[in-house]
């Protein structure tokens, strides 16, 4: 039998395609630490480069048997992580967006924010205000919101009338929209100026 390091990509594809936990494993080893690098040089953050590597091989163990032993499977596991990447960027910026768009809705009626600390608290308030939703409001609320998805689309998924998606989401609006009219917003800046 040959030694582990012997084997070539193509005899661990196709090992990999019978179930072999062995090659799993020392693809894994051979590939892991080249994607972990690879997903942090764009991403930054240990913990979402490792997201990165654990989805990446979870793909790959549950598309074993259709995997192609006469392709390159590190261009194909590097492009697997670079979707990925690509993915969890789309998904920050929606994220940002909808913060940003709540925080702009919410502070029309307001003097213009005079500093990144207050624009910072209210974006933590914001997120602490939104988890404190009824579940069924959260979930509509920041499906719409945060996902982007349609009226239509939740209304489906949550087996709900469109109307009582539309209500659920101007009650959380309407919510939000209370809570940051009684905040005191000076005396919030003034404790993480001076206090904290």
């Amino acid at each position: 039998m040959k030694h582990a390091d012997l084997y070539t990509e193509q005899e661990l594809v196709i090992s990999l395609q019978h179930a072999s936990s062995d090659a799993f494993r020392q693809l894994f080893d051979l590939y892991s630490q080249k994607l972990y690098h690879f997903a942090l040089s764009y991403l930054k953050s240990d913990a979402e480069a490792e997201e990165i590597v654990q989805e990446v091989f979870l793909k790959i163990w549950e598309n074993r048997a259709s995997l192609k032993s006469d392709k390159s499977l590190k261009s194909y596991l590097f492009t697997i992580a670079f979707n990925a990447i690509k993915k969890k960027f789309n998904k920050k910026i929606r994220e940002d967006k909808y913060r940003y768009d709540l925080i702009e809705w919410l502070s029309q009626e307001k003097p213009e924010l005079e500093s990144r600390i207050e624009y910072e608290a209210l974006l933590e308030k914001l997120d602490v205000l939104i988890d404190q939703f009824p579940e069924k409001r959260k979930k509509i609320f920041l499906s719409r919101k945060k996902e982007g998805k349609s009226i239509e689309e939740i209304a489906a998924e949550m087996d709900i009338s469109p109307k009582t998606v539309k209500n659920q989401i101007t009650e959380g609006m309407n919510s939000l929209k209370k809570s940051f009219c009684n905040d005191d917003l000076s005396a919030l800046l003034f404790y993480f100026l001076f206090v904290s």
